[in-house]
């Protein structure tokens, strides 16, 4: 009897660590592969399954960061905004001084973690509503870079940032570097949202915040520091943008904010807060990835990346919403 109850204590399962949502995500995108195998077998080339996860990396990135402020109820709108007033500065930095690639990572941490401690501070300790507040500050930021950028965009960016960026040779096993670096960043968030105390904070916030405050949570400091972690992401995405080098165009991160936002909900985080896996999210962001690219692929308009990303967040906020009723029922 004692062995026996040794056993059990050992043996972990694979939904320890991936849940119900995830395993579903990895057989749609598994699906979805095959399927565009078959039509178009340049889809899974070596060229193309790059390009895909360089425009993923990006997203996760940030939908990471996201997945942790969407666990506490709260949205962070801005983050295009953010990424194109980094990207406006490095890339000025990079032109003009020929700053090294330390100096560019710090300064694209530092803008983006000032930006995300403004529109922190202003939520947390100012009381003002996160969708406003960041719909707010999005069109704030846009106009800061548009001023930073001038009247022309950033042409002659060096590839100080390749080893991160878009060329194939910023790769392991096929994969780029970004990638790599996003999938990093997840476990890290990951282990920190399930394993450290202040990390499962951030769900009893988003479920209840007063009960948090009447339970001991720094409940201010906490949504403060994940609107910084939104900023200083950004700041990261920024950087692996940047890497390609060459042109920075002024529309820069317009509207990235909703792929971002989409992967975080097609991964499986609540819209209302209190649920979310990091890991859940970067699947999300491989699967509006891999839909934008079949999309391409298969030489359909580009709108319809945006309907078929938006059905799939439509029944994945039905499927939250539906849950949510049956864990309410007395």
């Amino acid at each position: 009897m004692p062995s026996q109850t040794t056993r059990v204590k050992r043996k972990r399962s694979l939904t320890d660590y991936i849940e119900g949502q995830e395993l579903v995500l990895i057989g749609v995108i598994v699906v979805l592969w095959i399927v565009m195998a078959f039509i178009s077998p340049t889809f899974i080339s070596g060229s193309s399954v790059f390009s895909i996860f360089y425009g993923v990396a990006p997203i996760a990135v940030m939908g990471v960061a996201m997945t942790a402020v969407m666990c506490t109820a709260g949205i962070d709108v801005s983050v295009g905004s953010t990424l194109a007033v980094v990207m406006a500065v490095v890339g000025r930095m990079l032109v003009s001084y020929d700053i090294s690639a330390v100096a560019a990572i710090l300064i694209a941490i530092a803008v983006g973690g000032i930006l995300g401690a403004l529109n922190g501070f202003l939520i947390s300790f100012g009381r003002v509503p996160a969708m406003v507040l960041t719909f707010g500050t999005l069109n704030v930021f846009r106009f800061i870079a548009l001023q930073i950028f001038g009247d022309t965009q950033i042409a002659g960016v060096p590839d100080t940032l390749g080893f991160i960026g878009g060329s194939t040779s910023a790769s392991f096993l096929g994969i780029p570097n970004a990638m790599w670096l996003a999938v990093a960043i997840a476990v890290v968030v990951w282990i920190y949202m399930k394993h450290w105390v202040p990390g499962r904070h951030l769900y009893a916030i988003g479920n209840d915040a007063q009960a948090a405050r009447l339970a001991g949570v720094k409940v201010q400091r906490r949504i403060f520091g994940v609107y910084v972690a939104s900023g200083i992401a950004a700041g990261i995405a920024g950087v692996i943008m940047v890497g390609s080098g060459g042109l920075i165009q002024q529309n820069v991160g317009v509207g990235l904010e909703m792929s971002v936002i989409a992967a975080c909900v097609i991964g499986g985080t609540s819209v209302i807060g209190g649920r979310g896996t990091v890991f859940g999210t970067v699947l999300g962001a491989i699967l509006v990835g891999s839909v934008q690219a079949s999309v391409t692929h298969l030489h359909w308009p580009n709108p319809l990346t945006q309907l078929i990303v938006g059905t799939i967040i439509i029944i994945a906020v039905g499927v939250d919403l539906a849950r949510q009723k049956r864990r309410n029922r007395p």
